[in-house]
């Protein structure tokens, strides 16, 4: 198949959605398909990068470190004519969402959406964040995956909650996967010696973007607070991100920054030795659809810590994993502490438990199953082309169609976010007027 994978973020940024349409392009292409990559330009991208094409964006949108593409399709149409795709796989509802329902209509080809995020958990990112536009950004993306052949979510909590807000698509439960053997075979002694963490020491450990949707504030109280009660106790951070200074503000202030390790994105041996050098993972999201590093954990038979999600438990299960309430840094703690007591034998139990839970996150098997969903949505592509015919003219009014589905569904979502917004300031006003 010759799979086309279009995204409003690629590297060199580090999240979920790069590192999921890394991985399925590498096991795609290993399996003999073909696969182009559309993206917008990054600073720091390399100049040559094969498969991937680049097309114009704002970078450092609103003082981050994301670069948002312009929906410019005319740039791609001589590339896409020579690839010929089969499938278009978008990987956002918006931007270069909408430039893959154009470039699927025009060509006859199914467009397979995957619902990474949550995208109301992220509007601080956008000025006047309100919850007019979480509103709308709702409905957005929910238009969006309705005109869409077949939706992808990353756990059974999303395909539920996808369902509940009115997703009429097919939607299939395909995981981004992971390199179990790689992730189970890390030097953890290297990584202790490399950092200076002693050998007997207790050492909690995080892996995630430090940034206000990921709960830094929330996580880095927690461990700043173990560490003050836990002498012997040390702490390993990866990542990086607009909450770095935030967070060792935290841990200076509970005392501790000395035994806090901020090593930085790490990638290839020098993460997969973070984790094996890990007694425990901690975990804060709750705007997670996955949560990749938690099956990266559990693939390096390492506990888990974390604050009780519905995506968190899918991945953990709550057989070992200790899940808190949202809110409660004490609880954490205890938690914390708790984990610290396991016997070896109890620690050996949940090693060999964890291993065998990641092995449905191995990466060449939920490449099969998105392979099926393309499969599946490329036989109703062909049924539909032939109803519809190949001629110039039918292109045309598909084309026309997808123009119109999109600004329907733009018009419907601003809708909502008006709504949402008079409905608030009648609120407001009769709280005033009952107060008088």
């Amino acid at each position: 198949m010759h799979i086309v994978m279009m995204s409003n973020t690629y590297k060199p940024f580090v999240g979920g959605v790069e590192r999921s349409i890394d991985t399925f392009t590498e096991e795609l292409q290993a399996r003999g398909h073909r696969v182009l990559i559309v993206a917008p330009k990054f600073e720091g991208a390399a100049k040559s990068e094969g498969n991937i094409i680049r097309i114009p964006a704002i970078q450092q949108f609103n003082g981050t470190d994301f670069s948002v593409p312009l929906p410019v399709p005319g740039i791609l149409s001589e590339v896409l004519d020579r690839f010929k795709p089969d499938i278009i796989h978008s990987h956002h509802p918006y931007l270069i969402g909408d430039t893959a329902l154009r470039v699927g209509a025009r060509r006859g080809v199914p467009v397979v959406f995957t619902f990474h995020t949550f995208y109301e958990r992220y509007t601080h990112y956008v000025p006047g964040d309100s919850p007019a536009i979480k509103r709308f950004v709702v409905a957005l993306a929910t238009g969006y995956a309705n005109l869409c052949e077949r939706v992808v979510a990353p756990s059974p909590s999303v395909a539920k909650e996808l369902k509940h807000r009115g997703i009429a698509t097919p939607i299939e439960v395909v995981p981004t996967g992971i390199d179990v053997r790689m992730f189970s075979a890390g030097d953890g002694h290297r990584f202790r010696k490399r950092w200076g963490i002693p050998e007997k020491a207790f050492l909690v450990g995080t892996v995630s973007r430090l940034a206000p949707e990921k709960n830094i504030a929330f996580l880095t109280e927690a461990l700043g607070r173990w560490l003050a009660q836990k002498p012997a106790g040390y702490v390993v951070v990866v990542g990086d991100g607009p909450s770095r200074a935030e967070a060792v503000q935290t841990f200076m202030q509970h005392g501790v920054a000395e035994r806090i390790i901020l090593s930085g994105t790490l990638g290839g041996e020098d993460l997969v030795d973070a984790y094996a050098a890990l007694d425990t993972f901690a975990f804060a999201s709750e705007t997670e659809t996955q949560g990749l590093v938690l099956a990266e954990a559990l693939a390096a038979g390492v506990p888990v810590v974390a604050v009780d999600a519905p995506a968190v438990s899918d991945v953990t299960g709550r057989k070992h994993a200790s899940l808190v309430e949202a809110g409660d840094p004490e609880g954490f703690v205890r938690a914390l502490n708790q984990a610290a007591l396991r016997s070896p034998a109890e620690k050996g139990e949940f090693a060999e438990y964890a291993r065998e839970r990641a092995l449905q996150y191995e990466k060449g098997f939920t490449a099969e199953c998105l392979l099926e969903v393309y499969q599946t949505a490329s036989v109703k592509g062909r049924e539909t082309q032939e109803q519809k015919g190949r001629h110039a003219w039918e292109s045309a009014k598909r084309l026309i169609r997808a123009e119109l589905e999109i600004i329907h569904n733009m018009a419907a979502a601003t809708s909502e976010a008006l709504e949402t917004n008079s409905r608030r300031k009648k609120d407001a006003g009769a709280s005033y007027g009952g107060g008088g």
